[in-house]
């Protein structure tokens, strides 16, 4: 006889994940960045990314205004499809306490 297969219908839920919500502190926040730069050192638009992940976790309107520009110009150069300017890069990374160095590779 045989075998009857029965699908079952499941609908998974998934929920959006926001980075910004578990870096909770400046340890966290550089070790986040530090990671983006060790393993995608040539990815500049995951790069400001990261620092927008950072950003949006300090208070984008108080980083905004640290850095000196409008809030509405900090989203826009480090959303996924901003060009920031190296000057802007570094504003930001001042405002939020974050200092970049360089090393030997």
């Amino acid at each position: 006889m045989p075998k009857t297969v029965t699908k079952s219908s499941t609908t998974t839920k998934t929920l959006e994940y926001d980075v910004s919500e578990q870096l909770r502190t400046p340890e966290e926040m550089a070790a986040y960045l530090d990671a983006w730069f060790i393993e995608a050192p040539e990815d500049a638009a995951g790069i400001a990314r990261a620092l927008g992940d950072i950003a949006r976790a300090k208070g984008m309107t108080q980083v905004a205004r640290d850095a000196g520009l409008s809030r509405e110009s900090l989203y826009k150069a480090l959303s996924e499809n901003g060009n920031p300017s190296f000057a802007t890069i570094l504003k930001v990374a001042h405002a939020l306490g974050l200092r970049l160095h360089a090393q030997p590779t």
